[in-house]
């Protein structure tokens, strides 16, 4: 039992020391208004992770019907130019979204699939995922090829941490200055937007 005992140890503080070591990974590139963003390297992608993170007033409920209006959540998305939903199935759902980039990149679009899962702790994990090949391509838009992410809602107190993290791969081409600033202004300029409407 002695030497099973010791290997659960060790395998747990291999899985820590493993999750420490991705999370020391992330680099605050922005910490205003009580939003940090930082960013992180992706193994074999052009394009870095984005994690927001701060703290709202407000309601789970609150949040929750923010994020299920899908029309509705294209005001406080980052450069969002229009959002439907396509189906809605229990915690799951698909979305389709426009967005503007700045010239002369090509406005791209992303067909989304939303996973809701509740947590023990009375958090709420809204999983996303690209499923690009859902919908034909839309003429005058590059199909975002890929996009791994989450929202995370965790009550803490009176107070919702809001977690909002993703790595996208844009498809096409685009410039690097582009990439860069948006890797920052998307978390950022959506939460800041969200917060406004959550805690009104």
């Amino acid at each position: 039992m002695g030497s099973l005992h010791r290997m659960a140890v060790l395998c747990g503080l291999t899985v820590f020391l493993a999750t420490s070591a991705h999370a020391e990974d992330w680099k605050v590139a922005k910490n205003e208004d009580g939003i940090k963003v930082s960013l992180s390297e992706v193994a074999g992608s052009d394009y870095k992770a984005y994690q927001g993170v701060t703290l709202m007033k407000t309601t789970m409920a609150k949040l929750r019907a923010l994020q299920e209006d899908v029309p509705g959540a294209c005001a406080w998305i980052h450069e969002c130019k229009m959002q439907k939903l396509l189906k809605h199935e229990g915690d799951q759902s698909w979305t389709y979204t426009q967005f503007n980039t700045p010239w002369p990149v090509t406005p791209r679009d992303s067909v989304m699939h939303v996973t809701s899962t509740q947590g023990a702790d009375g958090s709420l994990t809204r999983k996303l995922e690209s499923v690009p090949t859902y919908l034909p391509e839309e003429k005058g838009f590059v199909r975002v090829a890929k996009v791994e992410g989450f929202w995370k809602f965790v009550p803490k107190g009176d107070q919702i941490e809001v977690i909002y993290q993703v790595h996208t791969e844009p498809g096409g081409s685009v410039p690097s200055m582009v990439a860069n600033k948006f890797v920052v202004d998307a978390p950022f300029n959506t939460l800041k937007a969200l917060k406004e409407r959550a805690e009104k």
